[in-house]
């Protein structure tokens, strides 16, 4: 058993006290222990923003962009070391510890190739110049540079490498040093990178720090100039906005949380047709991929009601083939839960939805899991809820249960009605939406929009479509309400959140003079 260490101020420190244990989420096995206690984090801090700030300010984006090449480079070179990390301390099987390693490495390159496009500059120019009156002369330009504090990254237990490189690569490429926080129970792979990355000497000192074990008083411990990210449950990013100081100091915070996600089947979409296939094949992949820990899974499943039933008996079909165990056997489609908590949490959950619905597929009682000894393991089967058409379903748009769970929702057909439906989870991270009506997908896209931040419009023809539960590093990834309220990638977009935009007002000559050739 190993114990994961904090690199801070430029060196591996490990945590004090009585420290929490990592197992494999299969076995129960223990595979690390970690603790955060005795750790200075102000210090961690103010060493990032003295020295890791400077150092990536005085680099242009096309340095910076090349850190990031250096970095996905080097955790290319490691892949199948951290694949088999993510199998053993995350849960995930084969297939789904590639779709957070490799999606990782994906979104560092993607950043990457931004930071090269930008070329020499060190800001952003944002937008025209504008004439402020009757003299040319009198000019106004907006800028963005980057800001002087710390990017804290707090990420959630189900994407160790991707939650860290997706939020690295935006704040890095910016111009801000990271403090980076996986959660404590899945903290392997992401422990593992950080080795990677401080071996290969990538990064100037101060720009990528490491907190392993609990946050302890962080956000707390933030001010004007830094920028928190947080992914989470919606109740402690409820909390981390209410923190005196994140008010005092106006804090820039980033929440992304709950999502009630749906997927919506148009009425002109005939059972058996390739549409229809689709829909089935996205359905069953985001309800248990990473056993449905994801927060873009498909949470509702709103169908017609003259095609409910059909839907309900394809679904169900196609969930009693998904084979849940050891994630470490190549038979297996579907691993645990990843903690003991997040397993009863699945089960309270589950019956919950069962008093207002039926259950159609699965249950949340125990059961037995292939390759695993009787009553190990964090395990639940695929659970598909079913509702009568006008149902109340209160449960359904109040509770995101976060595991292989998803209710089947009829609705009349009618495009305003199922975007009602929809909208009552709340505000939602990613919708999808099938049919090839065109009137019909057109009120249903605008009456879904302002609920989501990605709506996902599901074709046949798409070759190689990654599905709804993708998160690409090119379009924004977030939502209104229940979601967090927070935006992250979206390309150049990303960067946004790291810079603080200025407006330069005075003569033209010379603003240009000092916006040169910045990029915009």
């Amino acid at each position: 058993m190993i114990a994961l260490r904090s690199y801070i101020g430029g060196r591996w420190i490990q945590g004090e006290g009585t420290p929490q244990t990592l197992v494999n989420p299969a076995t129960e096995e223990p595979l690390a222990t970690t603790s955060s206690a005795g750790v200075d984090l102000a210090a961690a801090l103010d060493y990032a923003r003295s020295r890791g700030g400077p150092a990536l300010r005085a680099m242009s984006f096309a340095e910076r962009g090349a850190v990031l090449k250096a970095m996905a480079q080097s955790m290319q070179a490691h892949r199948d070391a951290l694949l088999d990390l993510a199998v053993a301390n995350g849960g995930n099987t084969r297939s789904d510890a590639k779709f957070d390693v490799e999606g990782a490495i994906a979104t560092l390159s993607a950043y990457a190739e931004i930071g090269a496009s930008l070329g020499a500059a060190r800001f952003l120019v944002d937008g025209e110049g504008l004439q402020l009156g009757r003299s040319p002369r009198f000019h106004g330009q907006h800028v963005c540079v980057p800001r002087t504090g710390v990017a804290v990254h707090i990420n959630a237990f189900n994407f160790p490498a991707w939650g860290f490189a997706e939020k690295a690569a935006t704040a890095l490429l910016a111009g801000m040093p990271v403090l980076t926080k996986p959660a404590t129970s899945s903290a392997m792979v992401a422990h593992r990178v950080m080795e990677i990355l401080v071996d290969a000497k990538i990064l100037p000192e101060g720009v990528l720090s490491f907190l392993a074990g609990s946050p302890r008083d962080l956000p707390s411990l933030l001010g004007a100039q830094d920028v928190l990210a947080f992914t989470g449950s919606g109740d402690t990013g409820a909390g981390i906005r209410a923190l005196p100081n994140v008010l005092r100091e106006s804090v820039r915070v980033n929440i992304e949380a709950d999502s009630l996600n749906a997927a919506v089947l148009g009425p002109d979409v005939a059972p058996g047709s390739d549409m229809y296939e689709l829909f089935l094949k996205d359905v069953q992949r985001d309800m248990t991929q990473k056993a449905g820990q994801k927060c873009t899974a498909i949470r509702r499943v709103i169908v017609p009601q003259a095609v409910a039933a059909t839907v309900r008996d394809d679904l169900v079909e196609l969930l009693g083939a998904v084979r849940v165990g050891n994630p470490a056997r190549e038979d297996v489609r579907m691993g645990p839960l990843a903690t003991a908590t997040q397993l009863a949490d699945a089960r309270e959950g589950v019956e919950r939805l069962a008093q207002e619905g039926r259950l159609a597929f699965g249950s949340a009682a125990p059961f037995a899991a292939a390759g695993v000894d009787a009553g190990k393991g964090f395990f639940i089967s695929p659970v598909l809820v079913e509702f009568e058409a006008g149902a109340a379903a209160s449960a359904v748009h109040a509770r995101e249960v976060f595991g292989p769970v998803a209710s089947l929702l009829p609705y009349s057909g009618a495009a305003g009605e199922a975007a009602a439906i929809v909208a009552r989870g709340g505000g939602g991270l990613v919708s999808a939406v099938y049919s090839d009506d065109s009137t019909w997908t057109e009120e249903a896209v605008f009456g879904i929009a302002p609920h989501h931040g990605r709506i996902f419009l599901g074709h046949p023809k798409i070759e190689l479509s990654p599905g709804p539960g993708t998160v690409l590093p090119q379009l924004v990834h977030g939502g209104p309400g229940r979601a967090g309220g927070g935006e992250e990638l979206g390309g150049p977009r990303g960067l946004a959140l790291y810079l603080q935009r200025v407006a330069l007002e005075g003569s033209r000559p010379v603003i240009a003079k000092l916006v040169g050739t910045q990029a915009g």
